[in-house]
């Protein structure tokens, strides 16, 4: 008789994952061609030609095996919904600036067919907005798009438009491990990647939040951006620099949640303490910006010594209620 299997019990603190409703309909690579697409697909396969578009393909996409084509459409007949959310200039320059540079469009919008009694019809795009306004400023001439059947569809796609913008953790620990790939191809110096890093306290921080999760990095972040700076030596060479810059700020770290335990110890209970500590350390606090500027190394040492003379005697709540800033734990 076979021996009964014991259930592993789950670590402590840990929630069980509901799964979502739903059901997949779980096809393999090559079951998405498999079959041959309906009417309503093959409707619109003519009608996008018939629009002056060009149809690449025509699939099942692998959840729900619902049929879509993608094409290459005529820009000019592509427009975001009626209802759709101002645009952000920030991010379309900043797409722009990407697509320019690496002279690549890689990422299709999304879009519906919209047929109106003697007009022209055209395309709209509930998700892709931000895309399809880079390229026409850009100069592009046509647009790739996934192309829903369903019209209806728009508004569902709606559902799914809720990118959660990257917090810091997320973005630093996406950036380091980017750079650890980028150190395996031939020598190149760090700031070669300075479009795909973002910013360099990103690398730093990256590191820090590898050997310490739970860091919070958001209360240094402001002090990063003035201090740190891309290297100008190979990546692997200038990944032991990252690294000593990180042990640096950690060692900071130890010394302001030291502080920060005397303030808890003391009463006080604000989820801005570890900003209130960082910020009463900086040095470039009040430091004028046209003042020359400060090295990493010498902002850090400076704000160690600072955190070791911090007296929490002399802070008073009033003191953290006009501190403000970010929860310590927001990253």
């Amino acid at each position: 008789m076979a021996e009964k299997q014991t259930k592993r019990p789950r670590a402590a603190g840990t929630r069980r994952r509901r799964k979502p409703a739903g059901q997949s309909t779980a096809l393999t690579p090559t079951e998405l061609q498999a079959a041959a697409p309906h009417a309503e697909v093959a409707d619109l396969h003519r009608a996008i030609e018939q629009d002056g578009g060009k149809v690449l393909s025509v699939y099942r996409e692998p959840y729900g095996g619902h049929w879509v084509v993608l094409a290459a459409l005529p820009i000019e007949l592509v427009e975001p919904t009626p209802y759709q959310r101002n645009l952000s200039d920030t991010h379309v320059r900043k797409l722009e600036a990407v697509i320019s540079k690496i002279a690549r469009f890689l990422d299709p919008i999304i879009c519906v067919r919209v047929a109106k009694e003697n007009q022209t019809a055209k395309y709209w795009t509930p998700n892709g907005n931000h895309r399809l306004s880079a390229m026409r400023t850009l100069g592009a001439r046509s647009i790739v798009a996934i192309v829903v059947p369903e019209a209806a569809a728009a508004y569902h796609i709606l559902a799914l438009n809720t990118e959660k913008a990257h917090n810091l953790r997320e973005k630093a620990l996406e950036v380091i491990r980017m750079y650890k790939e980028l150190m395996q191809l031939p020598e190149t110096e760090e700031e070669t990647y300075a479009l795909e890093f973002e910013e360099p306290a990103l690398i730093t921080l990256g590191l820090c939040y590898e050997e310490r999760p739970r860091f919070s990095g958001g209360a240094y972040h402001p002090v990063l951006k003035r201090v740190d700076e891309f290297l100008k030596k190979p990546m692997r060479t200038a990944f032991e620099s990252r690294e000593e810059r990180a042990r640096k700020l950690l060692e900071l770290d130890d010394a302001i949640v030291k502080q920060v335990n005397a303030l808890k110890a003391k009463g006080l209970t604000s989820p801005y303490l570890k900003s209130f500590v960082v910020a009463r350390v900086n040095p470039l606090r009040f430091r004028p910006k046209d003042a020359p500027p400060v090295s990493f190394h010498e902002a850090m040492e400076r704000m160690i010594q600072a955190a070791a003379k911090f007296n929490p005697e002399k802070v008073k709540v009033d003191d953290l209620a006009k501190s403000g800033g970010m929860p310590d734990e927001s990253d």
